[in-house]
């Protein structure tokens, strides 16, 4: 029997003394009391109907429902975007405030309208809050199709883009081409 004191039967049992004596009468673990007493008999029944159907339950075998994966990622998406935000230039009160991954998106697609090339990663760095940023993109370039001056032509393309779009500047832009593919 358990030292705290739970829920008390009319009888003055504990209802977990009952559980802890719920194997069957067979074996010997239930008392003259259990086996007799209405209260005991009673909280003894429903612990039985209980522990069996709690039984079946954890032997079911219960797959997630359709798109549960997809709805959890893009809370946590949602979660992500909503904590790292830019600080964007602006004369007006109040200020303007952008999602990292919002402005990264925008990036990875400047540097992906360049022929044979792939934006991955790209990571921001805010250094003032004037707009002024530090950008460090990895590429993947396509082995057919890369001209060595489509490094140039991202590196351009990702500054426009920043300016133009965003409203940023970048004071820094980091290219590292970690990955090559077939198309």
């Amino acid at each position: 029997m358990s030292d705290a004191q739970g829920y008390m039967l009319p009888c003055g049992r504990d209802v977990e003394a009952v559980w802890e004596r719920l194997d069957p009468v067979d074996t010997g673990v239930a008392t003259t009391h259990d086996l007799r007493c209405e209260y005991c008999s009673a909280a003894r029944d429903s612990l039985l109907v209980l522990r069996e159907m709690t039984g079946e339950l954890a032997s079911e075998e219960i797959e997630p429902p359709l798109g549960l994966t997809g709805r959890i990622m893009s809370a946590v998406r949602a979660e992500v975007r909503r904590h790292s935000m830019l600080a964007l230039p602006t004369a007006e009160p109040g200020g303007v405030r952008i999602s990292e991954q919002a402005v990264a998106a925008v990036l990875r697609f400047a540097a992906d309208s360049v022929d044979g090339v792939r934006a991955r990663h790209c990571q921001i760095t805010a250094t003032e809050t004037d707009g002024s940023v530090e950008v460090a993109m990895s590429l993947a370039v396509s082995y057919r199709d890369f001209a060595a001056a489509a490094v140039n032509e991202v590196r351009e393309r990702v500054r426009a883009a920043a300016a133009a779009r965003v409203g940023i500047t970048l004071v820094r832009l980091d290219l590292t081409l970690e990955d090559l593919y077939d198309e």
